[in-house]
């Protein structure tokens, strides 16, 4: 998990809204994260952020069926996307690892463990299988989103940045990598270009609290608070909204707050 920047936090006024959390970077994209996943929308062996919380008895039941044919891909990625669920993340990825290991062509199983590495902090672990988890001629956006995230978090923006541009030529104006993208540009201190792909975010009818508040992070970024406040106040009371302003304000005066965003992290999965 990354370090809290700023947080849109349930509120009486907002009932049944997620949290999001910006960390110098909102997470989640890898990615995420609506979830920790590494493309942000989207999630490990297509969990969203939705999903019911798996009951003990109900993962019991997927160990076994693992554990008597881990060979089998479909029923490890709904085993791992259990653990999951259930903050088990280190177990999840583990249990997909020992599928792919027998599944080596299984490029829906090798994309769902390369998410996993990613959510599991694996960065360059996951860009060996993620690479092998689609091809040039069947690109997934899904996968480019998750290369995105892993290249982004080892701080290597400009190869981030070309796989998301990639996967929106395949999903265009998909919040979720516009998001990231921009993230990207302000890890990049390109803030004027990341305020813009952010907003074009913003605009989409699929964004949500997570893509206004990065582009409230750039606002941010830019001393230009007042904005950065409107923008939060849409997903969260204006007690809420100021608390993280004020965050805002103290990165922006720290001399390093570049420095400060990349060791929080990058990109993720959201």
């Amino acid at each position: 998990m990354m370090t809290a920047l700023i947080r849109v936090t349930r509120s009486p006024a907002k009932a049944g809204r997620r949290a999001a959390l910006v960390a110098a970077v909102v997470a989640l994209g890898l990615a995420g994260c609506n979830t920790r996943s590494p493309e942000t929308t989207g999630s490990l062996g297509g969990a969203t952020a939705a999903a019911a919380t798996p009951s003990r008895q109900d993962i019991d039941r997927l160990a076994e069926r693992f554990n008597a044919d881990p060979t089998d891909g479909r029923t490890a990625m709904a085993y791992a996307r259990a653990l999951r669920v259930t903050d088990q993340i280190s177990q999840a990825s583990a249990v997909l690892q020992q599928a792919a290991l027998r599944n080596p062509r299984d490029r829906a199983l090798l994309g769902a463990y390369g998410k996993s590495l990613v959510e599991a902090g694996r960065f360059r672990e996951a860009i060996d299988v993620l690479a092998n988890a689609h091809t040039p001629a069947n690109p997934d956006w899904r996968i480019l989103s998750a290369q995105g995230s892993a290249s982004a978090q080892l701080g290597e923006q400009a190869r981030a940045q070309s796989f998301y541009e990639a996967a929106l030529k395949i999903r265009p104006n998909e919040p979720s990598l516009l998001s990231n993208l921009g993230l990207s540009y302000a890890l990049s201190r390109n803030l004027d270009l990341a305020e813009q792909t952010l907003r074009l975010a913003a605009d989409q009818p699929g964004a949500d609290a997570r893509v206004r508040a990065n582009l409230a992070l750039v606002l941010g970024l830019k001393g230009r608070f007042a904005d950065a406040e409107s923008v939060l106040r849409r997903d969260m009371s204006p007690t809420e909204a100021a608390a993280n302003v004020a965050a805002l304000r103290r990165l922006a005066a720290q001399p390093d707050r570049f420095k400060t965003l990349s060791g929080a992290g990058a990109p993720g999965q959201g």
